[in-house]
């Protein structure tokens, strides 16, 4: 994309991914991301940044993808005037986001929504966590949260949460329905909120890809090498090709258990318990499988800054390989299954519709945008080693429904078990850790495809090998508000299989 009319003169900045930095002022940033949307481009994250300390006011930083990679505006805010422009009129998935930073630094946008998002009345209202003169306060009164209301003839509401019947992580859900017909859903998080940004500056450099890969533990390898990415980045290293390659090998594990999660509990949800019994013991197997090679069943520590914490042997490599042809197999009887059966194709098909248009409008993303014509893959569009070399097949649908978001599932593990295969056949040898020179630059970006869609950190460091500022972000921020669309129509019934369908993440987006 030409950015000439707008004088932008970014820099580049040193890493395994594409990524360009440049300072903004207000119109200028409002004028790039309309072009960014008009040309297809998508909003990746927007957080702030407190640097009075650096005689400077605060920071907006807003992460743009275009067809060169990503693109990084930062806006100098004035520390007396704590306003920046709304971009959410651009990019809905926006609003969040801006009112987190709000939350957390005290910046508000100019217009728009200027409701609390993460407080919860955790902290006072004129009290703001992400400052560095914060030194924490006792948590005032609960103040209630003003939810649009929706009146009219035979409407009425249906509260669902924050706390859930099931293992599942705390959120509101307020519906407000005629009979069983969903008019309109109101999302409301932040009950999981841990601190987890402010926990950051508490440690190590070289020790915060353990905290990363927890921010959302169905993510833990994606998140933990995007931090690492994003180290190395700043250290201007590269770890050995064999690191890089059992890093991906463990992402598309990864990937391949929560696939393999989600289609058994998707199966459940529409009444067919089989299909989640089925699931689980392969999923389990997965996870077992994990275990004997990498000596956990969930890969938390399995990453570390320059490479990899453990390497595999023959035996092990054999071990991984065997498991591959029957799960291969047993995937492919199970599709069949889930295509043929007719109750399960009438509660999927047609259920949490999101046509391509309105996905593309509201900047869906991943997995999800995917199976509503969003040609988006990382793998794919900003490969990087040794995704460069393996020519991963994007998955992808146009119907926007759950039986999409299903196939989508489908399609994607059976590639997953395809790129191990390639992957631990042909596995360089080599080093699977380099040494960690200082960092020399001031600002990392880790970038990665997750199972669930892109996640990105960015990092600063700090005096003595501390982390300044850290900033993970979930693909869930994006594409929460589109279940909101999603469910319109629909009978509340189906909430819980379209939920299911998206498979979002807590956690993830209450940092």
């Amino acid at each position: 994309m030409d950015y000439t009319r707008f004088a932008l003169n970014p820099e580049t900045l040193p890493g395994a991914v594409p990524v360009r930095r440049a300072t903004v002022n207000g119109e200028t940033l409002r004028g790039i991301c309309t072009a960014v949307h008009e040309s297809g481009g998508l909003l990746h994250a927007l957080w702030g940044c407190d640097e009075r300390d650096r005689e400077g006011g605060y920071l907006l930083r807003v992460a743009l993808q275009d067809d060169a990679g990503l693109l990084l505006l930062e806006l100098p805010v004035d520390a007396a005037q704590l306003c920046f422009p709304n971009v959410a009129d651009t990019f809905p998935a926006a609003d969040r986001m801006q009112r987190a930073v709000h939350d957390l630094l005290g910046l508000r946008p100019q217009e728009g929504d200027t409701r609390p998002w993460l407080r919860h009345g955790s902290w006072p209202a004129d009290c703001f966590p992400l400052r560095r003169d914060y030194a924490g306060s006792e948590p005032p009164t609960a103040e209630d949260y003003p939810f649009v209301r929706v009146t009219g003839n035979g409407v009425h509401e249906i509260a669902v949460g924050p706390v859930h019947a099931g293992t599942i992580e705390p959120g509101h859900f307020c519906f407000s329905v005629v009979g069983e017909k969903v008019l309109r859903l109101e999302e409301r998080f932040g009950y999981a909120h841990k601190g987890i940004e402010k926990r950051f500056e508490t440690l190590p450099l070289m020790d915060g890809q353990r905290l990363a890969a927890r921010v959302s533990g169905d993510s833990a390898v994606a998140f933990s090498w995007a931090y690492c990415m994003a180290l190395e980045g700043l250290c201007g290293v590269t770890p050995p090709l064999r690191a890089l390659w059992l890093r991906a090998l463990c992402l598309e594990r990864e990937r391949i258990a929560n696939h393999l999660g989600d289609l058994g509990a998707l199966g459940n949800d529409a009444g067919f318990a089989v299909g989640l019994a089925q699931f689980s013991r392969l999923k389990e197997d997965w996870l077992r499988t994990n275990q004997r090679a990498f000596g956990a069943r969930y890969l938390m520590d399995a990453l570390v800054p320059g490479g990899t914490r453990c390497d595999l042997d023959a035996a092990q490599r054999r071990d991984l390989l065997d498991a591959l042809p029957p799960l291969t197999a047993e995937l492919g009887v199970l599709r069949d299954i889930y295509d043929d059966h007719t109750g399960l194709q009438d509660r999927f098909t047609g259920a949490g519709c999101v046509p391509p248009a309105l996905a593309r409008r509201l900047g869906l993303i991943g997995l999800s945008g995917r199976a509503s014509g969003q040609s988006w893959d990382l793998r794919c569009d900003h490969a990087h080693a040794p995704y460069d070399a393996l020519a991963v097949h994007m998955a992808g649908r146009l119907q926007g429904d759950v039986a999409a978001r299903v196939a989508v599932r489908f399609e994607e593990t059976l590639e997953s078990l395809r790129l191990c295969q390639v992957l631990l056949e042909n596995l360089p040898g080599g080093d699977v850790r380099g040494s960690m020179p200082p960092p020399a630059g001031r600002l990392g970006i880790g970038w990665i495809e997750g199972w669930r869609g892109p996640v990105l950190v960015a990092l600063e460091p700090g005096a003595d090998g501390s982390i300044r500022r850290c900033h993970p972000h979930d693909p869930s921020w994006q594409n929460w508000p589109v279940i909101e669309h999603a469910v319109i129509g629909n009978i509340v019934a189906d909430f819980p299989l379209i939920n299911k369908s998206f498979n979002l993440s807590y956690s993830g987006q209450d940092l």
